[in-house]
């Protein structure tokens, strides 16, 4: 991710929190006032350019709701807020505007946040942390460069996850998108996080000359607070989606029971180890067999594929460990889903790519139209590509990830597309038999055939052993300095 270029000041903020709350609780401080600012400076802006039409408009709810613009009643706008940071009474006066926002945007009902004014939360450091906010987040230019995405990426990717649960990184979330290209129909995500796979899928659709209202959103999320954030960060881009009545756990309490989507997108956590199989044994999603109780990995496959519409396709993340465990239920989901000709593509991530985990990820894509492959699966080894932008995290390149989005494209379409030692290879279902249906993409790929020098094998062989006797003599002179050393404080070798 480029620099937003006031990273410092988001840190200042969550750090005026700290003591007096959890830093799992800073979030959700700092986003419910990012949500409020975000759709103060948007409405402005637009305030401001009525303003100037002089036609005494400013005031109309119509004149903003027709730009997709929030109108912001007089006690939630963020100057009066900032003008009585300093008031005891600021906790109260944030709730106050929440509710005034609810009741404008019926959407938005029971959804903000309102517990601002409760007394765990000191007002003086509260009031300190609206001074800060001083940057602008919501106007035109701020939307181009998508900050507050940025901003929201920000405070969850520093106090985001919780067990299991990592936010997916924004790269990985654009290949996903670009694989499945989810233009018209009902996209869906089970374990929707803060939304964004949606964002992005929006964002894809306006890309390729589409209208938001083309894709209809289905999502759930079992974290109350995070299924919230869901809520706020998708009324503030104008995407209408049903998160279901409210936080449930998809296996438990399925919120979209009839639901048969066009695409599904999806991070599911990892490794989930007590997700409730003993209460669902007889649940008709496990027509694959029953998934063991001390792993979801398996139940969130299934789960997927039978919300597939009859030509859905879905692409998720998973952790590495899936695509050849020999648990028994496990390789029995797996053979079963190969051999109803269900996997379409596989591909091998490199390590590194989430930010506060480098748990090993694979892509799989599962589609129930492929008629023109169905006994073929594409495997992809990616595990060389990106490069680290910090010292603990990596990023595909953008060329990059268009190399896998295009190969996938090519050989689903078949024009162009070759196996590649090392990259890619579209390997028969027979060939998968033959590996114990094992989808390790390193399997059928192969190593990458190195290019020929043009050196001839006895010039080489004369360099090297050159080289080596060199390191030889090296290691010697070191030893005996070694030894020297040692002897001079009395020890001997």
């Amino acid at each position: 991710m480029v620099a937003l270029g006031f990273e410092t000041k988001l840190w200042e903020m969550a750090d005026k929190l700290r003591g007096n709350i959890e830093s799992s609780e800073y979030k959700h401080v700092v986003l419910g006032l990012v949500f409020l600012k975000y759709i103060s400076d948007s409405f402005e802006e637009k305030y401001n350019e009525l303003k100037e039409e002089d036609l005494g408009f400013e005031e109309e709810r119509d004149a903003y709701l027709a730009d997709n613009v929030f109108f912001v009643p007089k006690e939630a706008r963020w100057s009066y807020i900032k003008s009585n940071a300093k008031q005891p009474t600021i906790g109260q006066i944030i709730d106050d505007a929440m509710i005034a926002i609810e009741k404008e945007n019926k959407t938005l009902k029971n959804v903000l946040p309102k517990n601002y004014s409760r007394p765990a939360l000191d007002k003086t450091r509260l009031g300190e942390l609206v001074d800060l906010f001083s940057f602008n987040i919501g106007s035109k230019e701020a939307k181009a460069k998508d900050v507050l995405g940025r901003v929201y990426e920000y405070f969850l990717k520093k106090f985001g996850s919780t067990e299991g649960e990592f936010y997916t990184p924004p790269s990985l979330v654009k290949l996903l998108v670009n694989m499945i290209e989810p233009y018209k129909g009902r996209v869906y995500d089970p374990c929707c996080g803060s939304g964004g796979m949606f964002v992005q899928s929006a964002r894809f659709v306006e890309e390729h000359q589409g209208r938001i209202g083309d894709i209809s959103i289905y999502g759930q999320e079992y974290t109350a607070t995070t299924w919230r954030l869901a809520k706020m960060n998708l009324a503030i881009r104008g995407i209408d989606a049903n998160l279901g009545e409210r936080d449930a756990d998809s296996f438990t309490n399925d919120q979209h029971k009839n639901l048969r989507a066009d695409y599904i997108l999806a991070n599911p956590p990892f490794n989930i180890k007590d997700w409730g199989q003993p209460h669902l044994l007889d649940d008709p999603r496990w027509k694959w067999g029953i998934p063991p109780k001390t792993n979801a990995n398996y139940a969130w496959i299934s789960h997927m594929i039978s919300k597939l519409s009859p030509k859905g396709t879905a692409g998720f993340v998973l952790a590495n460990g899936s695509l050849s465990t020999s648990r028994s239920e496990e390789y029995e989901i797996r053979k079963n889903i190969l051999e109803e000709r269900l996997v379409d593509c596989i591909i091998a991530m490199p390590s590194q790519l989430f930010y506060d985990v480098s748990i090993p990820v694979s892509l799989w894509f599962i589609s129930k139209d492929r008629s023109s492959r169905k006994d073929k699966v594409l495997f992809m080894d990616a595990r060389k590509m990106g490069y680290m932008e910090t010292r603990k995290h990596r990023e595909l390149k953008e060329e990059e990830t268009k190399q896998l989005f295009e190969t996938y494209h090519n050989w689903k379409n078949n024009e162009n597309y070759k196996d590649i030692e090392g990259f890619c290879k579209s390997a028969s279902l027979e060939e998968i038999r033959s590996y114990g249906y094992v989808l390790t993409p390193g399997r059928y790929v192969g190593i990458e055939e190195e290019e020929d020098d043009g050196i001839p094998f006895e010039e080489k062989m004369d360099r090297l052993t050159s080289e080596l006797s060199d390191l030889f003599e090296e290691s010697k002179s070191l030893e005996e300095k070694i030894k020297e050393n040692l002897r001079g404080i009395g020890y001997e070798v």
